[in-house]
This record gives C-alpha cells, sequence and structure tokens, in this order.
C-alpha cells in the first residue's frame, strides 16, 4: 500500500511515496552557544532526559516552532527516538507544531471557564480576529488557542496572552486586550 504525503515520515519521502528516495529534509542545528547551553541543561538532571523540555522549548526560540526535522535534531542530542520526542511536542499546547504569531491568545475551554462563559469570549475572539481556533491572522500577530486547564478556575473565563492571564473576561475586556495587541 502506498503512504500517502501527509503520514508520519511523509516529510523525506517523494509525492510518489517510494522511502529513501527523496532529497533529506533541510538540516537544524543549534548554534555553538545554542549547544553548549543544551548541554548544560542536561547536567542539571540526574537523567539528562530531564531536560527535555527547556530543550524544546529553547528549539522553538531558535527556529520558531518544531517541527519535525527539529524533533529530529532534539531527539538526537538525548539519544531519544524522534517519535518519543514528537509524542511530547504533540502532548504539550506549549509547543506550535507550525510557525505562531508574534502573540498567542489560548482561551481555558475547562469545565470552570466553560460554564463561566468561555465559549462566548472564544465567539468574541474568532470574530474580532477573523480565523478559527488554532489558526493564526493573516497579518501573523495572533495565533488563538482554546486549551486545557490554565489552573485560574476562581478567576473564570481566564485565557492567556503570550506569558501574561487574563481573568475575569467580559467582551468588552476581550476588546481591550486585542486593541492592545495591534
Amino acid at each position: 500500500m502506498s503512504v500517502g504525503n501527509d503520514a508520519p515520515g511523509a516529510w523525506n519521502r517523494p509525492p510518489s511515496g517510494r522511502a529513501g528516495l527523496a532529497d533529506p529534509a533541510p538540516r537544524v542545528a543549534f548554534t555553538a552557544e545554542q549547544l553548549a547551553e543544551a548541554r548544560r541543561l542536561q547536567s542539571l538532571y540526574p537523567d539528562p532526559r530531564g531536560a527535555l523540555l527547556p530543550v524544546l522549548q529553547m528549539a522553538q526560540d531558535a527556529f520558531g516552532y518544531i517541527s519535525l526535522p527539529v524533533e529530529e535534531y532534539v531527539a538526537g542530542l538525548f539519544n531519544l527516538s524522534p517519535a518519543h520526542v514528537h509524542e511530547v511536542v504533540t502532548f504539550y499546547t506549549l509547543f506550535f507544531r507550525e510557525p505562531k504569531g508574534r502573540h498567542v491568545v489560548a482561551v481555558c475551554h475547562n469545565l470552570s471557564c466553560h460554564l463561566a462563559g468561555a465559549p462566548e469570549i472564544v465567539a468574541r475572539l474568532k470574530a474580532r480576529l477573523g480565523i478559527e481556533v488554532g489558526e493564526t491572522t493573516e497579518d501573523g500577530k495572533v495565533t488563538l488557542q482554546s486549551v486545557e486547564c490554565l489552573c485560574a478556575c476562581e478567576h473564570a473565563p481566564m485565557m492567556q496572552v503570550d506569558d501574561r492571564y487574563e481573568l475575569g473576561l467580559t467582551p468588552e475586556k476581550v476588546d481591550r486586550i486585542l486593541e492592545g495587541l495591534r
């Protein structure tokens, strides 16, 4: 059976699906300073794999997002399989598998926020930004996410904008927050 180009491993297969005949994916690598920092982080843990999350964050900062070649590169730094690194990347919402906007707006959709009005907040954001959840605005300024609990249930509904929590959201407050991002 032929494997389509959207299947796992398709990034290094030619359109015909024949493995091994394509040019290898572009090589990614840390600078010497970044590699030294990755090794320093690994040395902080009894098991160097403990540094996987901070090194993935460093890779995302360096390359903009965690592509399949970046996953493979980081796996090599830890002597892990690319599949293991892929599982970690896809588990955490803090890692992006494609380019993200300059600002990331992540609305909590867990029970407390949902009951307090998160669906209305998401609808307001989608209408104002002109995108769906998981998309980035055409100008590349904002990526919209809906995420699991952000641990501020007492301030529901809430969202995280970049590294800042925005609590007790109302449609008007959402409008003010968005104006500050433009």
